[in-house]
Formats: structure tokens, C-alpha cells, sequence
């Protein structure tokens, strides 16, 4: 399931992932936050907080999951992952290199950090 993610700042969007996320999740709640967000302000800053494992991501929600990332392409600015699982921090440091902007990975105890980060100009 994801939920969003109130108390962030206007130009922040993100989302709490729990149990299993499927395709429906990502159409009803990722896809209109991220396009929200870049109409608004022509950028994305995202802020995902996995409290699942990634193997709770049915293929469908990979799919959609693909297709946010292809139809805002050019308007990623940041995007921060917290996650207990170390592999998804590594992933997201190295996702920069293929995508615009900049991708980190936080820790859960560094939740507050990662909001910053996505802050910060």
C-alpha cells in the first residue's frame, strides 16, 4: 500500500510504502502526486519511505513504477529513498547516473536528513 505523506513542504511529494504495493497504488496514489507536483512546479522532489521489502512490489506495480519514471523524465530533481534495506540505498546512489537530477539513499534513523536533502537547493 502507499500513502502519502502529509507535513512535507509544497514542492516535496512523497509517499510511505507498507505491506504489499501493487499497480493500483502507484495509479491512485504515486502517478497524480508526481504529476501535482511537476504542473505545480516543474520539478519533482520525491520522497519514497520503503517500510516494506521490495519483493512486496507486485510486477505490476514495477510496471507503473517505470512509467512514472518515463513520463516525468526530464522534471526529477531529487529523489530520496529511506529504507532499512541496504541494497535500495546502494541502488538509489547509483540510479543518478542514469536518470537527471539526483537520487540518494537514507537510512530510517535519517528520515529527517533526507527531507533536507530534498529541501536544499
Amino acid at each position: 500500500m502507499l500513502i502519502e505523506i502529509t507535513g512535507l513542504p509544497d514542492n516535496i511529494f512523497g509517499v510511505r510504502a507498507t505491506g504489499e504495493v501493487d499497480a493500483n497504488d502507484l495509479k491512485d496514489v504515486l502517478l497524480p502526486g508526481l504529476k501535482r507536483t511537476a504542473d505545480r512546479f516543474g520539478e519533482i522532489r520525491y520522497l519514497l519511505v520503503l517500510e516494506t521489502d521490495v519483493k512486496n512490489f507486485t510486477a505490476g506495480a514495477w510496471v507503473q513504477d517505470a512509467k512514472a519514471g518515463l513520463q516525468n523524465f526530464t522534471k526529477w530533481e531529487k529523489i530520496a529513498v529511506v529504507s532499512a534495506e541496504k541494497g535500495v540505498e546502494w541502488f538509489t546512489d547509483v540510479f543518478t547516473i542514469a536518470t537527471p537530477g539526483s537520487s540518494k539513499g537514507f537510512k530510517p534513523e535519517e528520515i529527517e536528513e533526507a527531507k533536507a536533502w530534498l529541501a536544499k537547493d
